[in-house]
C-alpha cells in the first residue's frame, strides 16, 4: 500500500497567521494530502469554539494542539510573555509530537512540515527529523524583502540590533520597492519592548532561511513582482482565500455573525461602508466616538465590526449617547463577520480597514476600494501600496493630537465613493488577482500545483 503524503502545518498563534495557514492547509488537503494542523492549546480552543456544529469540512484536516508553555490563567494578551514562552517550550513539544507520530504507524508518518516563518525553528526541526521543510511567508513581498535585507541594514549601520533606525533617512532596499520611514517599518514602536518583540519576528526567519526546501508566499506575482524578484526561489500562491463551502473553517478565532449577510441583501448595490480593523487594533474612547460621528455624517449605510476587545483600556465599547438610535435604520453592528462573503457582496461600496495583509488580499480580490487606517507592523507598508502603487484607496490622516477626526473620516469616504479612477483601478486589480488563481495558466495556481506535485513525490 502506497503511503499517503502527510503535511504537518504550524502557524504562529495569532489570527492573522492562523487564518492564511488554515486556508492553505485546506487547499493542500483538497488535493489528496493528509494534513495535521498544529495550534497552541489556547488558539485550538478558540477555533473549536467558533465553529458551528457538524462542520462538514472538519474531516479534511486533523486539528491538534500543543502547550504554549504558559499556565492556564496567564495573560495571553501579553505578547512579549507569550512569544518568549513559545520560543522556549514549543520546539521541544513539536519535536516530541513528530517523533511520536512517525514512530507509531508507517502509513501515518509526516513527510513534510509547512511552517509559518514566524515559527522558523519548526523548519530546523523538520530537517532534523528528515522531513521536507516548507516555509510560508503570510505577508506581502516588500516586507519579506525587508526581512531578508536585515543583515545588510545592520552591517551598514542603518539600524541597530534592537531595530532602532540610526539614520534620519528612508530605508530603501531597491529602487523598485517603496522605501520605509522609521515610523513605517514593521517593528517601529515608541515602546522599546514592543519594538524588540516585532523586530524579532523579522529577524527570526533569516536565521532559519537555510533550512527551507520550498518557500511559499501569500502574494500575487503580478502585483508584487518588484519585490518578489529580489527573493530567490520564492513561489507566490496568493491570494489565500477560503472557498464558500470552507469559509466557516478558515481559522477564525471568533464566531462569525452571518446575519450581516441578510442585512446587506436589503441595501442598494455599492452603498454600504464596511468597517473592520482585524483582530489586534485597539482604540480609545475619543477615537471610537470620532469614528461613530464620522460614519453618521456620511449618511451612508454601514456595517461595523466591533470586537469585544476593541478598547485599549479593556472595557467594552460604549458608543456615543443616542448614536445607535439615530443610525438604527442604516447600521449593523457585529462582533466578527464572514469577511470574504461581506467583501464579495454587491452592496459593499468600500472597506475601512487596518490594512492587515489578509484583509488587503481579500479586499483587492473582491475589487473593493479601501479607506486605510493602519495600526501596526506591516499595515503601514500595505497602506502605501494600496494608495500609491495600486491606487485603490485613500489614507486617513491624524490631526495634531493624533486623532482621526469625524470630518476627516466623512470627507475621505465621500471622496472615495465619488472617485471613478479608484473604482476602475480596484476592478483592474481584482481581475489581476483572479487571473492569478485561474486554472489555465494563472501564476499562483501554477505555483501551487507544482508545490502539490512536489510534496506528493516525496
Amino acid at each position: 500500500m502506497e503511503r499517503q503524503p502527510h503535511a504537518l502545518v504550524i502557524p504562529y498563534p495569532a489570527q492573522g497567521h492562523v487564518a492564511p495557514l488554515m486556508k492553505l492547509a485546506l487547499q493542500i488537503a483538497s488535493h489528496g494530502v493528509k494534513v495535521t494542523f498544529v495550534n497552541t492549546e489556547s488558539i485550538h480552543a478558540k477555533i473549536k469554539a467558533s465553529l458551528p456544529e457538524n462542520v462538514e469540512e472538519a474531516h479534511l484536516i486533523s486539528l491538534v494542539s500543543l502547550p504554549d508553555g504558559l499556565e492556564l490563567d496567564d495573560d495571553r494578551t501579553d505578547w512579549v510573555k507569550l512569544n518568549d514562552s513559545i520560543h522556549r517550550t514549543m520546539p521541544g513539544y513539536l519535536e516530541d509530537f513528530i517523533l511520536k507520530v512517525n514512530g507509531s504507524n508507517a502509513n501515518q508518518k509526516f513527510t513534510c512540515v509547512v511552517a509559518d516563518t514566524s515559527v522558523g525553528w519548526a523548519l530546523e526541526l523538520a530537517k532534523k527529523a528528515g522531513l521536507q521543510a516548507v516555509a510560508v511567508w503570510p505577508a506581502g513581498g516588500p516586507c519579506l524583502v525587508l526581512a531578508l535585507h536585515l543583515p545588510q541594514l545592520l552591517e551598514a549601520g542603518i539600524i541597530d540590533t534592537d531595530g532602532t533606525v540610526l539614520k534620519d533617512e528612508a530605508i530603501s532596499v531597491s529602487k523598485d520597492v517603496l522605501a520605509w520611514t522609521s515610523t513605517e517599518i514593521g517593528w517601529g514602536f515608541p515602546d522599546p519592548v514592543f519594538q524588540k518583540l516585532f523586530f524579532g519576528f523579522y529577524t527570526i526567519f533569516p536565521q532559519y532561511y537555510k533550512f527551507q526546501d520550498w518557500f511559499l508566499c501569500n502574494s500575487i506575482y503580478e502585483l508584487d513582482s518588484a519585490a518578489l524578484k529580489l527573493v530567490p526561489n520564492v513561489f507566490p500562491i496568493g491570494p489565500l482565500l477560503a472557498s464558500n463551502h470552507l469559509a466557516t473553517f478558515a481559522g477564525n478565532l471568533w464566531p462569525q455573525d452571518s446575519t450581516c449577510l441578510q442585512w446587506l441583501d436589503n441595501h442598494a448595490s455599492g452603498s454600504v461602508i464596511y468597517v473592520a480593523f482585524g483582530s489586534s487594533t485597539t482604540v480609545d474612547s475619543q477615537q471610537l466616538h470620532e469614528l461613530a460621528f464620522g460614519l453618521e455624517l456620511t449618511g451612508q449605510p454601514f456595517l461595523w465590526v466591533i470586537r469585544s476587545d476593541l478598547m485599549n483600556d479593556g472595557s467594552l465599547a460604549k458608543l456615543p449617547e443616542g448614536f445607535i438610535n439615530r443610525v438604527s435604520n442604516r447600521a449593523k453592528f457585529v462582533e466578527w463577520a464572514p469577511q470574504e462573503k461581506v467583501l464579495a457582496h454587491p452592496s459593499v461600496a468600500c472597506f475601512m480597514s487596518h490594512c492587515g495583509w489578509n484583509s488587503t488580499m481579500e479586499g483587492l480580490t473582491m475589487g473593493v476600494p479601501f479607506l486605510c487606517w493602519p495600526y501596526l507592523a506591516d499595515q503601514f507598508c500595505n497602506r502605501n501600496y494600496i494608495c500609491d502603487v495600486w491606487r485603490i484607496g485613500l489614507g486617513l490622516r491624524k490631526d495634531e493630537n493624533g486623532v482621526i477626526t469625524r470630518d476627516e473620516i466623512s470627507s475621505k469616504i465621500k471622496t472615495l465613493l465619488s472617485s471613478q479612477d479608484i473604482k476602475a483601478n480596484a476592478v483592474h486589480v481584482k481581475e489581476v488577482a483572479r487571473k492569478s488563481l485561474h486554472e489555465s495558466g494563472g501564476s499562483s495556481c501554477r505555483n501551487f500545483n507544482n508545490f502539490i506535485q512536489h510534496i506528493k513525490s516525496i
